[in-house]
């Protein structure tokens, strides 16, 4: 995958999974470093359960994991720092 599509994976990703998390989002610079760090996470955790490699393209599976590895990846981060969602709830 090129490096623009992992940005463009990285975007999407990153700013589902602040959506998801109810944050809202972290910047334009934020979501896409959450969302290649969360398909970076994502990719060895999946590849740790089921030994399958989703990193081959921009497609579904690959942007489910990012953002399973995203949405990880917040909840760390608010465990470690103690920040709660703001913003409306859903």
């Amino acid at each position: 995958m090129s490096i623009i599509a992992w940005i463009v994976l990285g975007l999407v990703a990153g700013w589902l999974a602040g959506i998801v998390m109810r944050g809202g989002g972290y910047g334009l610079i934020g979501d896409i470093v959450l969302g290649v760090l969360g398909a970076l996470i994502g990719g060895w955790v999946w590849g740790l359960i089921s030994g399958q490699d989703v990193t081959l393209g921009f497609n579904l599976p690959s942007l489910l994991i990012a953002v399973l590895g995203a949405i990880i990846l917040i909840g760390i981060s608010r465990a470690l720092t103690g920040r709660r969602a703001t913003g409306p709830t859903v």
